[in-house]
């Protein structure tokens, strides 16, 4: 499944989306919510950041418990 949707990472998970290539291939876990009290837009909150390209499993480079 391919998706857009507006991401929020903080601290070291936005260090590493920072590092991602753009168009490139990850998988992302985390949670969403809505942007704001006025807008119903759906975010969604890293917790876990997975990059595959390049890795035929993946490898979790980061995640928050």
């Amino acid at each position: 499944m391919e998706v857009e949707i507006a991401v929020l990472a903080l601290g070291e998970s936005a260090r590493w989306l920072q590092a991602a290539t753009l168009g490139g291939a990850l998988r992302v876990s985390g949670f969403l919510a809505a942007r704001s009290l006025k807008s119903r837009t759906p975010v969604l909150h890293v917790n876990s950041i997975e990059f595959l390209e390049g890795n035929e499993n993946g490898s979790i480079l980061q995640e928050e418990g």
